[in-house]
């Protein structure tokens, strides 16, 4: 038990510290969050004509032909909004919830690795890997190939997060 739980805390603060790398100090996601010259116009657009909410847009309206939109749209602009009325600035609980996250993450990634008995250095660093590029093709790679985002950044982190873990992983746990 004391072996995973320190598993855990390390793995937690590895994928903590790389999370700050990847968007702080290095900032690998800067092509997801671009400026806009036209953003307070745009803003107050937004705050007088939609609810809080997530929106694809162009989409067929309630009783609508939905395959006759898509086709209508075709060649048109289309976007998707996440809206929010008011911007929040909570860094210490956003962080903590993150790092709580990161714990569990590493905490169920080591479980894994000690239910296989005695797995290798290079078992324990390619499942570490393999659990990155999973999550990685699941949601990030699987969104951009509907919605045409940038996921390089993603898989990057995927690699780089889980590898350095798998690398803890694999000196601490097979000690």
């Amino acid at each position: 038990m004391k072996k995973l739980i320190i598993a855990a805390l390390v793995g937690g603060i590895i994928l903590f510290l790389w999370q700050f790398v990847s968007w702080a100090a290095v900032n690998f996601h800067k092509d997801t969050q671009q400026y806009s010259e036209k953003q307070d116009e745009v803003l107050e657009f937004l705050s007088q004509n939609l609810e809080e909410g997530f929106y694809f847009m162009p989409l067929a309206a309630p009783g609508e032909d939905e395959q006759q939109k898509m086709e209508e749209s075709i060649g048109k602009p289309w976007a998707q909004v996440y809206f929010h009325k008011s911007m929040t600035n909570n860094m210490a609980g956003n962080m903590s919830r993150g790092l709580v996250i990161d714990f569990l993450a590493a905490g169920l990634m080591a479980w894994m690795l000690l239910k296989m008995g005695n797995p290798s250095f290079q078992t324990i660093l390619t499942s570490c890997i393999a659990v990155g590029l999973i999550g990685y093709f699941t949601i990030p790679y699987l969104n951009s190939i509907w919605f045409e985002t940038p996921t390089i950044a993603y898989l990057i982190d995927a690699v780089g997060s889980w590898g350095l873990v798998g690398l803890w992983f694999g000196w601490w746990l097979r000690k």
